[in-house]
């Protein structure tokens, strides 16, 4: 059987967040494909469930991985052995590599469970008020300026057909992309800022774009949702 496992979306929340069965099915499992070893390792460790971190195996599944790499990580779990797919952070498959490791494990028959946990995209849409019947999520939106704008009025363009838009920037460039966001967009286009999710200074408001601009927050480094 194959366990998608969720994680904690911020630090010292696995009391609050997780449910008793992700505990349970860490107890009797001993592989692991996980997008980042050493924060998987973390994670299980500060559970402690006295689990022996070094005896654990771990399989990096990362952007750069292929279905034949994880078909070869298969090869190597012994028979009759549950394995746990860990994504970096929230539910692993969901705008993350261990989908691949999904796809083989179907590929190969085998059962595939996942578990309940949090995930910042439908926490983000859940809270924003915008259309939950129709929603897409885009991932991280062009680098390069002119393409970015490009993309943002295109998704614009598509908001206004109750179709909720969801993406992400890279923490640390965040506040440069909401400017970039402020000063495309029309200034009656709803915006959703879902920040830090589930963490104490959790932070998640819905207003237009003209309001945004009379008071910015400060999103350096912080986890972020942006949904229009």
């Amino acid at each position: 059987m194959l366990y998608l496992i969720p994680t904690i979306l911020a630090p010292e929340t696995a009391e609050s967040v997780l449910s008793p069965q992700i505990k349970e099915i860490i107890k009797t499992t001993d592989y692991y494909f996980v997008e980042n070893v050493r924060t998987a390792r973390r994670f299980i460790s500060e559970l402690k469930l006295g689990k022996v971190i070094d005896e654990l195996i771990f399989f990096e599944v990362d952007k750069d991985t292929n279905v034949d790499q994880v078909r070869k990580y298969f090869k190597q779990v012994p028979p009759n052995q549950q394995i746990g797919v860990i994504s970096e952070a929230g539910c692993p498959g969901v705008a993350d590599p261990g989908a691949v490791a999904v796809k083989v494990a179907h590929q190969l028959g085998m059962k595939v469970i996942p578990l309940v946990g949090p995930s910042s995209i439908l926490l983000a849409l859940m809270s924003s008020g915008f259309s939950g019947q129709s929603f897409v999520f885009h991932g991280y939106l062009p680098i390069e300026k002119v393409e970015r704008a490009k993309k943002i009025k295109m998704l614009e363009t598509d908001s206004r057909k109750q179709q909720t838009q969801i993406f992400m920037e890279t923490p640390f460039r965040n506040d440069s992309f909401l400017e970039d966001l402020l000063n495309t967009c029309q200034p009656d286009t709803l915006l959703c800022i879902a920040s830090n999710i589930t963490s104490p200074d959790e932070f998640i408001q819905t207003k237009t774009v003209h309001q945004w601009k009379a008071k910015k927050p400060n999103l350096h480094k912080k986890p972020t949702i942006f949904l229009m």
